[in-house]
């Protein structure tokens, strides 16, 4: 049966095949479809963790258990998971395990560009990295027996295209009986003492040797002779990029186990070779050991150092220009830059907070990152999962020794939170900044697609879960100066800034309103009756044209060109109210 697949969701399938029975994830783009479509497969237990660690560190679990398991994460989810990772590369497995890593080349929509090929080698495990869905599907059963053979973590690397591009896949069976192995106490293996862990390094070491032999004979790892004096040397998703713009004009070295790499095979294929492109996405690793090996290469001379290397790249890298395509006038295109939702419950809060002088504001990862951009220039840092809190507090105790009376206020939302925002949060109230945390409860993990997270009341599977209550876990923590909020009152949420503010310790404000996009869900409904069922209208008789709906950054509103009067697109509005306290002659209100 063949199946036309992303390579995603190809990695599900070879998962599945390959008879994995745990899967871990914390959703994040490239990389969410994952356990989005592993949790459609009930002979597999498929979860969001709260974050990429303890995603690792449950798909560990399940392997010291004998079965195997995967763990699934973006590039920048390996930092957070790194900890686990490195130990468990020491102790070797019991079912085999596969980690995932969603690499992103060209930041599309990540923080930063790394190049996690580099893990492989700090940790000392085995890389395989598809070029296409077909081989996602396959490489992940190939993974399994890697695992368990060479008794080793594998680490699948993947890029935003490998991940979203489509193609054609062989699709098989699962295996009749998912291969389990006994749980035997080991704790030389597992416990990793010193003594035990100085052990497991020779046992490593050994491994890599053995893993060395492998990368020269794997069929993963294959030349294609044309017959030319030219060469590619290439892996993952930049080996279907080279072949759009060489075809058969050129010798291809298709590398798909590309750590540890296969130097006797590279040697090969480049000695007869006039010329020879190394052709890789960030870090010049495949280069660095080409040179190595004595062989003069076409690398990162030509190719750039950073962003996606597509077809266009290398054709206008190696050629000067580019493919052919349709020409057009770009000044007529209109800017479209992201904005916060029609209706997001995000607007009022950062409506209010952007007015307030001698503030700074410590950001996160999230849609609410947009509270940086106009109109609300309300945020003043973004770093990674969880720092707003701490970030602040560092910010705040460095105002507090230079004499200055700036505040400082952190901003997270709730999957944030549950993230690792709750370790920030406890550094500010252990440490006593007089910071003011913010957590901006939407009751979903909304920047990803909507993937449910502890507080939101559902498993990854859609089945009812332990909803988490953020200000009880606020309390808990030792938190004392708390107030949760509806963020469309624009007076209440003025009112509790200017509270927490004039605080001289560390407080909490919760907003609380669920996202627009899940409105109708039957749980919010429960929460929230009263949101959403209205529209808002503009009264053109009373309407002056001031603009000031507009500061609101909604992209409901807009100006009539002719009437110079504000108008809202019925289609996005939803009646969250924030426009009608906005406007100074009460010329919006409800539909009727």
């Amino acid at each position: 049966m063949k199946k036309l697949m992303t390579g995603n969701e190809a990695l599900v399938r070879g998962a599945w095949e390959a008879g994995v029975l745990v899967a871990s994830a914390y959703p994040g783009t490239p990389s969410t479809e994952i356990v989005e479509n592993m949790s459609m497969h009930k002979e597999v237990y498929s979860e969001w963790a709260p974050n990429e660690k303890v995603a690792m560190e449950a798909a560990i679990g399940a392997s010291i258990a004998g079965v195997r398991s995967l763990a699934a994460m973006k590039h920048v989810g390996l930092n957070v998971a790194a900890d686990p990772m490195f130990t468990y590369a020491y102790t070797g497995v019991n079912g085999g395990m596969v980690i995932i890593t969603a690499d992103e080349p060209g930041q599309h929509s990540s923080q930063n560009e790394q190049d996690n090929r580099n893990y492989a080698r700090a940790a000392m495990i085995p890389m395989l990295e598809p070029a296409s869905s077909e081989e996602a599907k396959n490489f992940m059963i190939e993974a399994y027996e890697i695992s368990e053979r060479f008794d080793t973590p594998v680490l699948m690397r993947m890029t935003t295209r490998a991940c979203h591009s489509k193609g054609i896949v062989e699709c098989g069976e699962r295996m009749e009986k998912a291969p389990v192995k006994p749980y035997e106490k080991n704790a030389q293996k597992y416990v990793m003492v010193p003594a035990f862990a100085k052990q497991r390094r020779v046992e490593v070491a050994a491994r890599m040797k053995r893993l060395k032999a492998f990368s020269e004979e794997t069929p993963m790892n294959f030349v294609e002779d044309n017959g030319s004096k030219t060469g590619v040397i290439t892996s993952g998703m930049c080996y279907s990029f080279a072949k759009e713009v060489f075809g058969d004009d050129v010798n291809y070295l298709k590398l798909g186990f590309t750590y540890p790499l296969p130097t006797e095979k590279m040697t090969a294929f480049c000695k007869d070779l006039d010329t020879i492109y190394v052709i890789e996405e960030n870090d010049p690793l495949l280069e660095n050991e080409v040179k190595k090996l004595g062989f003069a290469v076409k690398g990162k001379d030509i190719f750039p150092e950073y962003d996606e290397m597509t077809s266009d790249v290398i054709r206008k890298s190696v050629y000067g220009n580019a493919f052919d395509t349709i020409d057009y006038d770009k000044a007529k295109v209109v800017p479209r830059p992201p904005a916060l939702c029609a209706g997001c419950p995000h607007r009022g809060f950062f409506y209010e907070l952007g007015k307030r002088k001698n503030v700074m504001v410590t950001g996160d990862i999230g849609c609410y990152t947009l509270g940086f951009a106009e109109p609300y220039n309300a945020m003043d840092s973004c770093i990674c999962m969880g720092a707003a809190f701490s970030t602040g507090h560092g910010a705040a105790k460095a105002f507090e020794k230079k004499g200055e009376n700036t505040r400082v206020v952190g901003v997270m939302g709730d999957s944030t939170f549950f993230h690792t925002g709750i370790n920030s949060l406890t550094e500010c109230l252990y440490n006593e900044s007089k910071t003011v945390s913010v957590i901006l409860d939407n009751r979903i993990t909304g920047m990803t697609g909507h993937q449910e997270n502890p507080g939101s009341g559902k498993h990854a599977n859609g089945s009812e879960a332990n909803m988490i209550d953020i200000e009880t876990v606020c309390r808990a923590l030792g938190a004392k100066n708390i107030k949760t909020i509806d963020p469309n009152n624009l007076n209440e949420v003025k009112e509790t800034l200017d509270w927490a503010l004039e605080l001289d310790a560390p407080s909490v404000i919760i907003t609380k309103w669920p996202c627009v996009l899940k409105k109708f869900s039957d749980d919010d409904k429960a929460h929230f009756p009263d949101a959403y069922k209205t529209k808002d209208v503009v009264d053109a008789e009373k309407c002056i044209g001031c603009k000031k709906c507009l500061k609101t950054g909604c992209p409901a509103l807009f100006v009539n060109r002719e009437t110079k009067k504000a108008e809202i697109d019925s289609l996005q509005c939803v009646g969250c109210g924030v426009c009608e306290q906005v406007c100074p002659t009460h010329a919006i209100g409800k539909e009727d």
